[in-house]
């Protein structure tokens, strides 16, 4: 088992790709040829929800991950609401209406009942339970199905720590460590991590996720080693916008969770349409929304400035520093 443990997903990509360029063996996949970890990957994320990256050379999607990882805890599984943020998206559908895994859909409608509330309930009623654990992967629905999308991440087990913050354990059966697990995923599982913590009424504590298969594909090999360059050993502050205090990370639900959950309904339903009383759908969530809309009308000569006038109304640094850069370097290209 190799373990990498860092602050947040912005140190913890570049010693992924370090792991993979130095110790990396290439094999092949249905996919082409790929460089796969030795042994099954452990990262520790001790500041979960410091989630944003902002390595250029990664060129991460902010509005992808921020608006897939609440389309995912509103429980969806629709194609169109999530082709409309990345078209491309659509790919991955076998129907092209509905995935076969949407995560949101497998935790709390898929299984016949809502896997988080249950959770959460049950850490409320009984703090030291070691019980809970919400299913992702489904046997009897997904073994041997051939499907274009079957669950990478299988289970997340979820527990208080001693000092009664809660933490995650994700195992996942096979990671990509350039689009899943260092990008998606930690996005998405550290908001699900906090979500269930609100639930509960208790602080976040660790993130681990467990990859039994971590791996690059090809087109990818040159920005992982140029990540892998970006390597700091210890991690600099000055390499990490969060540890040197230039952004910081917003709290995601800040109303009574089942209110939450009705006024995320809305936005998913209504997007830019409403207003919301939670500061995070309000300042954050809608404001990135309507930046990405701007962006996207290609016919509008001054779609990056209109882009950028939205996201100067993000009240969350990490996302506004990230989204204004993103639409930077499109505006450069």
């Amino acid at each position: 088992m190799i373990v990498i443990d860092v602050r947040n997903v912005h140190q913890a990509l570049p010693e992924g790709c370090r792991l993979l360029a130095e110790h990396g063996v290439e094999r092949l996949s249905r996919n082409g040829r790929v460089l796969v970890a030795p042994h099954p990957v452990t990262t520790l994320y001790r500041c979960p929800q410091e989630r944003v990256l902002f390595w250029p050379e990664r060129d991460a999607n902010p509005f992808f991950h921020l608006l897939e990882s609440l389309w995912m805890l509103g429980g969806r599984d629709d194609v169109a609401w999530l082709a409309a943020v990345l078209p491309r998206m659509a790919e991955f559908s076998d129907d092209g209406a509905r995935f076969n895994a949407a995560y949101g859909h497998r935790w709390r409608k898929h299984f016949g009942r809502d896997q988080l509330k249950e959770v959460a309930a049950a850490l409320q009623a009984s703090p030291d339970c070691r019980r809970q654990v919400i299913g992702i992967w489904d046997p009897r629905h997904d073994l041997g199905l051939k499907s274009k999308d079957l669950p990478c991440n299988t289970q997340v087990m979820v527990q208080l720590s001693p000092d009664a913050h809660l933490d995650i354990l994700v195992s996942n059966r096979s990671n990509d460590l350039i689009w899943g697990a260092y990008g998606a995923n930690a996005v998405q599982f550290s908001m699900l991590q906090e979500y269930l913590a609100a639930r509960v009424g208790v602080p976040v504590g660790h993130y681990w996720q467990v990859s039994m298969n971590t791996h690059c594909y090809e087109p990818h090999w040159e920005m992982m080693r140029a990540l892998a360059a970006r390597a700091p050993e210890p991690p600099s502050k000055r390499s990490d916008p969060y540890s040197s205090g230039e952004v910081m990370g917003g709290t995601v639900v800040n109303l009574r969770p089942d209110r939450w959950d009705r006024e995320l309904d809305t936005f998913l339903k209504l997007g830019t349409e409403a207003d919301y009383d939670d500061p995070f759908l309000q300042n954050v969530a809608k404001p990135m929304f309507e930046a990405l809309m701007a962006f996207k009308e290609t016919k509008n000569p001054a779609r990056f400035s209109a882009a950028r006038a939205h996201l100067n109304h993000v009240l969350a640094p990490d996302w506004q520093v990230a989204g204004l850069e993103w639409v930077a370097r499109r505006e450069k290209k």
